[in-house]
């Protein structure tokens, strides 16, 4: 595992922001963080990269410790924050080479070609950042985090109101990435982008609450099978599970009779917040 936390737990005060975390991330997946706002997922990322120390509990990263051995961390992974941290008077291409100065990264304008061809921003590289949408704003702080070949992305919020077009773009590049045999951690709150996800950590008041592939989540749900037999209509309600669904279609022999067959699928949203409030009962 390249993301391993125990009991992981921070407070302020009397305010717990997460308590007891436990998460195993495998490397090359893209691993899900879904909740609303509040659920505690920036906070989670802020101590994964060793922006915020625990109060409580361990947690380790490639090996390392984010707060003892945070430099040698921050050399191997990269970090997009919810906010976009860049210097809007620069250009897309003087923000990503300013990063990549820091980090001592050699052949540097090479590098930073290949970065901006990567996340499409060839012919807005001269740009000023202050021209860009907010969607290609998330783009050029996408390049920031690729200049030093992370092993580790977390992205919090990465397509946060951004319109389909680019959100589409941007889980293409997620892809890439975890095809090339990276790790990405993506906070989100949005359910379509949920389902993307190689597995999802559902996260509700500072607690995981469910850790599964979103497929297997979904059958946690219930489909309504409507028939239509002599030009009357029948509806039921079944378990979303694929066996369930086998088992009441047999119990109609998918007799002739039966002229149509239509499955409502179950919505996730519905299925996260049940989950949650089964839990907080």
């Amino acid at each position: 595992m390249v993301i391993t936390t125990r009991q992981l737990s921070k407070s302020y005060g009397k305010v717990s922001a997460l308590n007891c975390v436990e998460l195993e991330v495998p490397q090359g997946s893209i691993y899900g963080v879904l909740g609303s706002n509040g659920a505690g997922k920036t906070t989670l990322i802020r101590m994964l990269v060793g922006l915020l120390r625990p109060s409580f509990g361990s947690v380790e990263v490639l090996g390392l410790n984010p707060i003892r051995e945070r430099y040698e961390l921050r050399k191997r992974i990269g970090y997009m924050p919810q906010s976009t941290a860049l210097y809007e008077n620069l250009s897309v291409r003087d923000n990503i080479v300013f990063i990549g100065k820091a980090h001592l990264i050699p052949n540097l304008r090479e590098k930073v070609d290949q970065i901006i061809e990567f996340v499409g921003l060839t012919t807005r590289a001269r740009d000023p950042v202050n021209n860009l949408s907010g969607g290609m704003k998330k783009r050029v702080s996408l390049g920031c985090a690729l200049i030093n070949d992370p092993e580790i992305f977390f992205l919090d919020e990465p397509t946060a109101s951004v319109d389909p077009h680019l959100k589409r773009k941007s889980w293409d590049l997620f892809r890439k990435l975890a095809a090339n045999g990276a790790t990405l951690l993506i906070s989100t709150h949005l359910m379509d982008e949920a389902l993307l996800c190689d597995k999802l950590a559902i996260m509700s008041k500072g607690e995981i609450v469910l850790v599964e592939k979103p497929q297997t989540i979904l059958q946690q749900g219930v489909l309504s099978i409507s028939m239509t037999k002599k030009n009357q209509i029948f509806t039921e309600l079944v378990s979303a599970n694929p066996k369930a669904v086998a088992a009441k279609l047999h119990d109609y022999g998918l007799a002739t009779e039966i002229q149509s067959v239509q499955i409502g699928h179950p919505n996730l949203e519905d299925i996260v917040l049940q989950i949650i409030d089964s839990q907080n009962r």
